[in-house]
């Protein structure tokens, strides 16, 4: 779960899942969107991609990635469950420290 909220600490990579949300999108289409390098845009996408982020599909020398909802989800459930949101609490007081 670290690896998913690693990649979502950056704007840029939170830009990217933006633009996935639409629809699957080569790199060089996502590549469009930024003023960045294609080594820096590279990057950005390989950290997405082990965060399990997007799914990646080559064809000849074109990717073309898509978002995994799934995985966002389940961090955000994780996250949720650790917090113990939704969960009833009870405030603390100065003498429970």
């Amino acid at each position: 779960m670290s690896d998913v909220f690693k990649a979502l600490a950056d704007p840029t990579r939170r830009a990217i899942l933006v633009l996935l949300r639409e629809r699957a999108m080569t790199a060089g289409e996502i590549a469009e969107h930024f003023n960045l390098t294609r080594s820096t845009l590279s990057g950005h996408f390989s950290t997405l991609h082990a965060a399990g982020l997007v799914e990646r599909d080559r064809e000849g020398t074109t990717i073309t990635y898509r978002l995994r909802l799934s995985v966002l989800e389940e961090a955000w459930l994780g996250l949720a469950s650790a917090l113990h949101l939704g969960e009833e609490t009870t405030r603390w007081k100065k003498n429970d420290v």
